[in-house]
């Protein structure tokens, strides 16, 4: 049977079930299993066009016309967006979705998707999926275009706001109670409804919040026919979604070596070539700029991650330690294996968003000589200037600031190497219970052009605006509370969600550590940067940066130098304290690599936070400089 012949069969659920009295997730798992026999030699490419809101609109149509894709795929959400989109539905109720989604990239080439038979699935629903799909139904209607749009739903669970606050849950980060001035609740959901919606037959998949690797494992159990047991399938293609998810950045952005990466002006968007068996390819489309190689591939991997043992996933519980990648062409593809799974847990984790105050940012360019410390006394004057009006008016103190002077490296704490830079930027952000008051601060930012700093040349972006403050509350929901939908056309159904009979383990399991002798020492020092690669990123209010070995060689000095103590010192200044286990590192023997775990690393993360690194992106570039002393010549080891 074709995979055309194959879509049609499963068009035919409705029937089935009537005739033969089976329940839908019985009646699913037998006809994904007939076709995976007649699918086993098929290879499915998955494309994905964006790693966030705001990606650009080349990469579809790169994708589309040059890409020879089966699916086109993309990923908006992270927790800031829901943040924003959150906010927008407040003031306007139509939105709540990511509009360039439709305008920008859906609408030029609906026509061409069409034809060449591509499908799509996409998180831009956001809070309002329902909208989304009933713009994009408008456009394909104007265009001529007959599309058979799905919409999944059940991730927003803010209805169940009251019974949950009852309940006593606590984030599972900073250990808080709820809060009561939530405004959004989303439960990341996971493949299972979306394949239930390419089941039915639909073009396009438009979902709410789920897991960003959903939208690719969800093609792939529709076409290969995988079950929600095949746990090591299942595992292998959320990591297939996991390492496309971020768009270009497993095709070499933001890659350590940044200067071997060709053309980012025409840089290429990922493909995962993917088989039935679970192995799949890392690619892009020809004639692009970009990289893929196995380090690119492998700081893709260690991207946004914990433990990497027990990697939790609505669908499956993802063992990533021992993936192998290995370069298939050179520069244009990396083949990926390895990833194990097991049960998943019987919880959902939700982000739920609360209001908390106002905050305002200012940035202003300030040159000439000891421009830090100008800029420093400049941000402090400012600041000492709006409290004493605060106090006049009966006005409580900032809840929170925070002045860098950006240039300086500041950012580096003890680190820094240019403490006095003859031209700098100030950082200077502020929190305060009552928006009036920053309006202040807004207003009193301007007059140190002609009364304090020399060589103050402006106000970045005018006078800056204050805006609310949305912050994270993160915690574990039964996923048997959950009711999941799948909407294609008049047709309205409830996706069995299979329950594990067992939870998965702790996401704070501790992997064994390789028993080693004391590493040989030598004369010759050298930084981070000389002997790995580094990426960071950022969940709520920790940060991650994966490390992975330039040689295997390497690893055992790697693993002696950079201790989870080393680690803390070294970013001690910009740790909270009083956290336990602040600083945690796995290890993934597989691709050479560690990944460190820091815990109250980014002020508050996402828009909460009032530094101009809220998401840790730079924290990865910062631990290349960390020194190993007293070692061989390693350099001369390496293969």
């Amino acid at each position: 049977m074709s995979l055309t012949k194959c879509s049609l069969f499963f068009r035919m659920n409705t029937r089935l079930s009537s005739l033969y009295n089976v329940s839908v997730n019985s009646r699913n798992e037998l006809i994904r299993r007939y076709c995976s026999s007649q699918a086993s030699e098929r290879k499915l490419r998955i494309g994905c066009a964006s790693g966030f809101w705001g990606d650009t609109a080349t990469s579809a149509p790169q994708l589309v016309h040059y890409g020879n894709i089966d699916f086109l795929v993309f990923d908006y959400l992270s927790e800031i967006t829901m943040s924003l989109l959150t906010a927008a539905k407040h003031k306007f109720p139509e939105l709540g979705y990511a509009p360039d989604f439709i305008q920008a990239v859906m609408a030029p080439l609906l026509g061409d998707i069409k034809k060449k038979g591509v499908r799509v699935i996409s998180n831009a629903g956001g809070i309002n999926p329902h909208s989304c799909a009933a713009a994009l139904k408008e456009v394909a209607k104007k265009s001529g275009v007959d599309l058979k749009v799905a919409v999944v739903t059940g991730d927003n669970i803010i209805s169940k706001k009251s019974d949950i606050f009852e309940s006593s849950v606590c984030d599972i980060d900073s250990g808080i109670s709820m809060p009561k001035s939530l405004v959004s609740m989303n439960a990341y959901l996971g493949a299972t409804p979306i394949a239930r919606a390419l089941d039915l037959g639909a073009d396009v998949v438009i979902t709410g919040r789920c897991v960003d690797s959903a939208v690719v494992l969800g093609p792939l159990m529709h076409t290969f026919g995988w079950t929600t047991d095949d746990y090591n399938l299942l595992a292998q293609g959320s990591l297939a979604g996991h390492l496309v998810e971020c768009g270009a950045q497993v095709t070499g952005g933001i890659f350590t070596d940044w200067h071997t990466v060709p053309d980012w002006d025409n840089i290429g968007f990922p493909i995962a070539e993917c088989s039935s068996d679970g192995s799949f390819i890392i690619t892009k489309p020809p004639k692009t700029g970009g990289l893929v190689s196995v380090p690119a591939v492998a700081e893709q991997l260690v991207y946004e991650i914990g433990d990497p043992k027990n990697y939790l996933l609505p669908d499956v519980t993802c063992d990533f330690s021992q993936v192998k990648l290995t370069q298939v062409t050179e520069g244009e593809s990396v083949a990926v294996t390895g990833a194990l799974g097991s049960i998943p847990s019987d919880k959902y984790k939700v982000s739920a968003t609360y209001t908390d105050g106002y905050r305002v940012t200012a940035v202003c360019p300030t040159a000439g000589i000891n421009a830090a410390e100008k800029g420093r006394r400049t941000a402090e004057s400012i600041l000492k200037r709006v409290r004493k009006i605060l106090k006049f008016l009966g006005l409580e103190d900032f809840t929170q600031t925070n002045i860098q002077m950006i240039g300086a490296e500041e950012s580096y704490g003890p680190h820094s190497n240019s403490p006095n830079p003859r031209e700098i930027v100030i950082w200077m952000a502020a929190q305060h219970s009552q928006k009036k008051a920053l309006e202040i601060l807004s207003r009193e930012i301007a007059p140190a052009g002609t009364g304090m700093c020399p060589g103050l040349t402006g106000i970045v972006g005018g006078r800056p605006r204050v805006s609310p403050v949305l912050k994270l509350f993160s915690f574990l929901y039964p996923k048997e509370n959950v009711t999941v939908n799948v909407e294609v056309d008049d047709h309205k159904e409830t996706v069995e969600i299979q329950q594990p009979r067992t939870t998965s383990s702790s996401s704070n399991s501790t992997p064994e550590t390789p028993t080693e002798s004391k590493c040989e020492t030598g004369t010759f020092s050298y930084t981070l940067g000389q002997l790995a690669y580094a990426r960071s990123g950022d969940k709520g209010n920790s940060a991650n940066i994966g490390v992975i070995s330039r040689d295997p060689a390497f690893v055992p000095y790697l693993r002696e130098a950079l201790s989870e103590d080393a680690v803390k010192k070294y970013f001690g200044h910009i740790l909270e304290s009083d956290i336990d286990n602040q600083v945690q590192r796995f290890e993934l023997p597989g691709i050479h690599g560690f990944n460190f775990l820091l815990k109250g690393a980014l002020g508050g993360g996402g828009v909460a936070s009032l530094r101009s690194d809220p998401q840790g992106k730079a924290l990865g570039q910062m631990m290349l400089d960390f020194k190993i002393d007293g070692v061989p010549d390693l350099l001369s080891r390496m293969k």
